[in-house]
């Protein structure tokens, strides 16, 4: 069997390649940007005004002038306007290009405005102050949005600004999500004494939202004909298949078997941990397959440590960075595998992030995981882990 950490590289060297494609601006949230993004002029293109107030030539102010005759005022939207007085000023908006010889802002709180007068009221006032200079954000030609950005509305907001209407980003892979077995009906059904409502593949797709990816949902019965007909298809309709259950060592799983007479080349099967000790990975030219245990709590887990990552590393995005917490109490594993113990995450006031081990009754826990916000994945060379102690923790 592999480790964990062997186990998550061959996943990540088997990324897909994805093709790239063109959206509308008004369909690019939460995709993941293929070409970059310059400016297109100077930001701010103009010299820009920062606050409400007036506009004068600070050499008056200097030479000990306090009141100015307001020559007139200056919008944003509107072209730029030229103080033509020295010894008079402009009323400024928040936002407008700073007029033609004015080189000063002074806020309205700190003068009194009477009778087309303005007086300044306070006696700290800088050359240059409240105006946001030309190209000191970004100048024109310079990159905005780098390749791999995952496009939220602050990147969306910028690409806007920059006159984007269209997006290059990576095409979102076709995932069609497979539960298996005999005693799972659907959400709809009432089941037998002897059945349950299919769980896992509606957590699957939930989870794999929020990367915006909706994937498709089916269920194939025990019947190994039936099986490697049903995989055959789903295969060639789409790029990653991800399994749920038939893949441990039990009579009725065939999933293994079926998938390399399908051509699918195992990677690997079994990895040393707990929960989710069989899961399956396999690979064609250009398709990938996840088999998942069919007990929701290893379904949840390996989705979060492997599943998510692959699917992440497929789009074009980074890692996500490591996350630790602090255990809240001791906790004793004896087996030599690596272990991911539920927790319950809490923010501590002295900045630490604890993490509140919880009792539960196994893989087959499902409830369990309604308390639960993360496995912490406990080492397979200790046995004893002291509370206190930081280990990585994979949050839900």
């Amino acid at each position: 069997m592999l480790s964990v950490s062997d186990a998550f590289a061959i996943t990540q060297q088997h990324s897909l390649s994805l093709p790239v494609e063109t959206v509308p601006l008004t369909e690019a949230t939460g995709r993941v940007l293929r070409a970059a993004v310059h400016a297109d002029r100077d930001f701010p293109p103009f010299d820009r005004v920062a606050m409400d107030g007036i506009g004068i030539q600070f050499a008056a102010y200097a030479s000990g002038q306090r009141t100015f005759a307001v020559q007139g005022r200056q919008f944003a939207g509107q072209p730029q306007q030229t103080l033509t007085d020295a010894t008079a000023c402009l009323e400024v908006m928040t936002g407008a290009m700073l007029p033609a010889g004015v080189d000063t802002v002074i806020r309205y709180e700190d003068v009194t405005l009477t009778d087309d007068q303005a007086t300044i009221t306070i006696d700290a006032i800088e050359q240059g102050q409240h105006i946001h200079p030309r190209a000191t954000d970004r100048r024109a030609g310079d990159e905005l949005l780098a390749v791999g950005t995952l496009l939220g509305p602050s990147a969306i907001a910028v690409a806007a600004s920059v006159g984007r209407a269209t997006l290059s980003v990576t095409a979102l892979p076709r995932v069609a999500l497979i539960s298996t077995g005999d005693e799972l009906v659907d959400v709809d059904e009432t089941p037998l004494p002897y059945q349950i409502r299919r769980s896992n593949t509606y957590m699957l797709r939930a989870s794999l939202q929020a990367l915006g990816i909706t994937a498709t949902l089916h269920h194939i019965v025990d019947d190994e004909t039936v099986l490697k007909n049903q995989l055959e298809r789903l295969l060639a309709e789409n790029d990653v298949l991800i399994l749920s259950g038939g893949v441990s060592a039990g009579k009725a799983d065939f999933v293994p078997d079926v998938l390399t007479r399908l051509g699918v080349q195992k990677r690997f099967h079994k990895i040393e941990q707990r929960p989710g000790k069989p899961i399956w990975f396999g690979t064609t030219a250009d398709k990938t397959v996840f088999g998942l245990p069919g007990n929701p709590v290893s379904t949840v887990l390996c989705c979060y440590r492997y599943v998510l990552p692959y699917l992440r590393s497929s789009l074009g995005l980074p890692a996500s960075p490591a996350r630790y917490a602090q255990l809240a109490k001791s906790i004793t594993f004896k087996p030599s595998i690596t272990y991911f113990l539920p927790v319950r995450l809490t923010s501590e006031p002295d900045g630490r992030t604890v993490a509140h081990p919880l009792p539960g009754s196994g893989s087959a826990d499902f409830a369990n995981l309604l308390d639960a916000d993360a496995f912490m994945e406990l080492p397979a060379d200790l046995s004893e882990f002291g509370a206190g102690e930081a280990f990585p923790v994979w949050t839900k």
